[in-house]
C-alpha cells in the first residue's frame, strides 16, 4: 500500500512526481520506474514506497491537475461573481490543453485504453468527470445563492466544458492545432464565461 507523503519527506515526493510528469510525457507508460527515479534523483524502491505503481503516479499527477483547474470554483460568491469564477475555470483547462506534457498524458492513455482498460478508467474517473461534478456542484451553488438559475447542472456543466475545450483538445492531440497563445486562451474563456452566464442567468 503507497504510503501518502509526509511533511518530512514532501520535496522528495515532489521531485518524484515532477519526474514523473516528464518521463511520462517523453515515453508514455513505456517510462520506467528506474528512469523516474533517476530523473528525481531517488532510488526505485523509494518510489515504489511512497506510490506503489506507476499507475497510481498518474492517478495523482491526474487528481493534482484538476485541483489546479478547479481551484477557481472552490470558493462561489468570494470574488467577483460566477462569470470570472468560470473564465478562470476555463483559462485553465485551455492552459493544460496548451500544455505538452498535459497532452501527451492523454495519448498516453488513448493509446493504452485497449491493452490497459482499468488505467484508461482511472484517468477518465479522477480527470474529466471529477472536473466535471466540481464545475456542477459549482453552478447548483450559484443557483442556489440566486445568481445562476440552472435546472440540469450536470448537464450544463458538459456544456460549458464544450464550450470551452471545442475542437482545441482534438487540434492539439493531432499536433495541428497550435494557436492557442495568452490572448487566445483569455479571448476564449471571457467568451464562453460570458456567453454561459447570460444564457443561465437568474
Amino acid at each position: 500500500m503507497p504510503r501518502r507523503l509526509g511533511q518530512v519527506d514532501e520535496s522528495k515526493g515532489l521531485a518524484i512526481l515532477e519526474a514523473a510528469r516528464h518521463a511520462l510525457a517523453e515515453r508514455g507508460m513505456g517510462a520506467s520506474i528506474e528512469d523516474i527515479a533517476r530523473r528525481a534523483n531517488v532510488s526505485k524502491q523509494t518510489v515504489y514506497n511512497r506510490f506503489g505503481s506507476k499507475a497510481e503516479l498518474v492517478r495523482i499527477l491526474v487528481e493534482r491537475r484538476v485541483d489546479e483547474i478547479t481551484a477557481h470554483l472552490d470558493s462561489p460568491g468570494s470574488g467577483d461573481g460566477p462569470e470570472e469564477a468560470l473564465a478562470g475555470y476555463a483559462r485553465v483547462v485551455l492552459e493544460s490543453i496548451a500544455t505538452p506534457s498535459s497532452i501527451a498524458l492523454l495519448r498516453i492513455h488513448i493509446q493504452g485504453a485497449a491493452e490497459m482498460p482499468d488505467l484508461a478508467r482511472t484517468f477518465f474517473e479522477t480527470g474529466a468527470r471529477t472536473s466535471r461534478a466540481r464545475l456542477a456542484a459549482f453552478l447548483e451553488g450559484e443557483t442556489r445563492a440566486g445568481r445562476l438559475r440552472v435546472d440540469d447542472c450536470a448537464l450544463a456543466a458538459e456544456f460549458f466544458a464544450g464550450m470551452v475545450i471545442g475542437s482545441h483538445q482534438t487540434g492539439r492531440l493531432l499536433g495541428v492545432d497550435s494557436d492557442l497563445a495568452p490572448t487566445a486562451i483569455d479571448r476564449i474563456a471571457r467568451e464562453a464565461a460570458g456567453r454561459f452566464v447570460r444564457a443561465y442567468a437568474a
